[in-house]
């Protein structure tokens, strides 16, 4: 059995120059693949002369600290034997079916497609806050009832993930890019013409489920059209759209609620969905499994040889199977894992106090300075500012990565991913208490006053995105023969964070009083900086007592 290197040198298969081996293989079929029964395979990267490589020399041990992490096939020697025969199908140097290989311009704006996807569906679920108050008085609802409206389609994204995951590796990410979109748009039109809270509620909860395709599938795309070499700030800007798009939610939403309706901010929604829904429908297949896959099965029916195969037809996992994994394996991870569940959790803090400044800002702003809604919405451009800013840091950071990487030989340990949140974590309490101790009553409305609370959006946004961005490259790479799991976990807490801070924050700023309630969470923000730090220092040693981490 031969690793990545034997494949190489051995079998004539040369990897793009963009790619690197030792890095995770974002594009792998996890959930639809038993590697427990084969490992992993390089079958989807790497490239070769004659578009086959031989199966038994292709597959290679699940990255673990278990060093003799065997493939369970080769436990048995007759299914061993039998694989020599098998050929592998892989890509060509000059491909045209490989999406590497598409022309950079063409790459960008599929990354931008991806991007804008994530953005649209983030900024649906919180532009229904730029008019809160005139909801509840058509619809004859309280506050908190009202607040579910955002809490209910956050809870969709955490679970539309566990679904749209697994398919798009079973149907490829085209199909899935579409059909759930679609749906999405059927369920804005009743939004918008609710005659009731009950409707409304309903209908959104349902658009949280099929707006969430890009949430589980822009990343994935990105990486199948940029070598891991060269992704950087593609992955970048995806990392930085799911904090921006909520933040223009209300932004939009206040002036467009304040001038023609509530109503109005739905119909919104649904063209900024629909011209979407027409980029995302133009999207190609990018999946290589699935790509590779259907030329397989034309090779088969061209040559009758049933040999030619890949490796995620070779270890197929039965499709209930598959989904009892999705559902059930992130949350005996988040039991199991302690990096996953502490970074999860952290991750889960900072979105949900994203969706918390969707309310606070509000009592301060809409409240104490009684800015109407569309002023109110503009303060939310301070977030942006810090989000451009981190944006600004993020190839800087990259380019530390990857001296750090050269310097251990080409292979970075996990840990040096955690670089950004060591710079980063501070912020997050930085901004909460300059929000919450230089509002009123302690700094009263008058002047330029209103500065100091505003002006708190940039260090948070800042923080925000290069604390995600770092944490969710770190958990890739300690996770790396359970990255799907890993990531699946880190969304549905990410979610049901978000999803709970607009039920409790408003009466929390009300009865606490601005400055408490948020020093509150930067307490809680500053009892979470020491996390990357333990994990800088220790994560290796706790990475050796994880049955699912890597060693490496």
């Amino acid at each position: 059995m031969l690793g990545n290197g034997d494949i190489n040198d051995k079998i004539g298969t040369p990897s793009a120059p963009t790619h690197n081996p030792n890095a995770v293989d974002l594009s792998f079929p996890f959930q639809s693949t038993n590697i427990d029964e084969g490992g992993f395979t390089d079958e989807y990267r790497v490239l070769s002369k004659t578009g086959f490589i031989p199966a038994d020399k292709a597959l290679h041990p699940i990255p673990s600290h278990l060093p003799n992490h065997t493939p369970h096939l080769y436990e048995d020697p007759e299914k061993a034997r039998a694989l020599k025969d098998v050929q592998l199908v892989t890509f060509v140097p000059n491909d045209p079916e490989d999406p590497r290989n598409h022309s950079k311009l063409y790459r960008w704006w599929i990354t931008f497609i991806c991007a804008f996807s994530v953005v649209e569906v983030a900024f649906a679920s919180s532009v229904v806050t730029g008019d809160f108050e005139d909801i509840r008085a058509e619809l004859h609802a309280g506050e908190v009832v009202t607040n579910l409206s955002v809490t209910l389609m956050v809870c969709g994204f955490g679970i539309g993930p566990l679904f749209w995951s697994p398919l798009s590796e079973v149907l490829g990410r085209k199909l899935i890019w579409t059909i759930p979109s679609f749906i999405y748009l059927l369920f804005i039109i009743p939004c918008a013409v609710a005659k009731n809270i009950q409707t409304l509620l309903i209908c959104r909860f349902f658009c949280g489920i099929f707006a969430s395709g890009p949430l589980t599938l822009a990343g994935g795309t990105i990486s199948d059209i940029w070598d891991n070499e060269e992704r950087g700030f593609a992955i970048a800007l995806f990392a930085a759209a799911p904090y921006g798009g909520p933040v223009l939610g209300p932004i939009v939403g206040g002036f467009v609620g304040e001038t023609v309706g509530w109503r109005w901010m739905f119909w919104v929604n649904l063209i900024f969905a629909g011209v979407m829904f027409i980029l995302k429908a133009s999207l190609p297949e990018t999946y290589p499994p699935v790509i590779l896959k259907r030329r397989a099965a034309r090779l088969r029916k061209e040559t009758g040889d049933e040999n030619i195969r890949t490796d995620q037809e070779l270890f197929k996992v039965p499709f209930a199977q598959m989904m009892q994994n999705t559902l059930v394996r992130p949350f005996q991870m988040l039991l199991t894992e302690p990096i996953l569940l502490l970074l999860s959790l952290y991750i889960a803090l900072i979105y949900g106090l994203l969706y918390a400044f969707f309310f606070s800002f509000p009592v301060v702003f809409g409240g104490n300075y009684q800015w109407n809604d569309g002023i109110v919405g503009l303060t939310f451009i301070s977030v942006w500012i810090g989000l451009g800013l981190a944006l600004l840091v993020m190839p800087f950071l990259q380019r530390d990565y990857m001296r750090r990487a050269a310097a251990k030989g080409g292979k970075a340990e996990p840990e040096d991913r955690l670089v950004g949140m060591l710079v980063a974590s501070i912020w997050v309490p930085i901004s909460l208490f300059i929000f919450g101790w230089t509002s009123p009553p302690v700094v009263m409305p008058g002047g330029g006053n209103w500065v100091g609370p505003v002006s708190s959006g940039i260090p948070f946004g800042f923080g925000m995105v290069i604390i995600y961005f770092s944490a969710n490259a770190y958990i890739i790479d300690a996770f790396p023969g359970y990255v799907a799991s890993a990531l699946a976990a880190k969304t549905v807490v990410r979610s049901g964070s978000g999803a709970a801070m607009p039920l409790f924050i408003t009466a929390m700023y009300h009865n606490l009083g601005n400055g408490w309630a948020a020093s509150v969470w930067a307490f809680i923000s500053l009892a979470m900086v020491p996390i990357p730090f333990l994990f800088y220092r220790y994560g290796k040693f706790i990475r050796s007592k994880s049955k699912r981490a890597t060693s490496a």
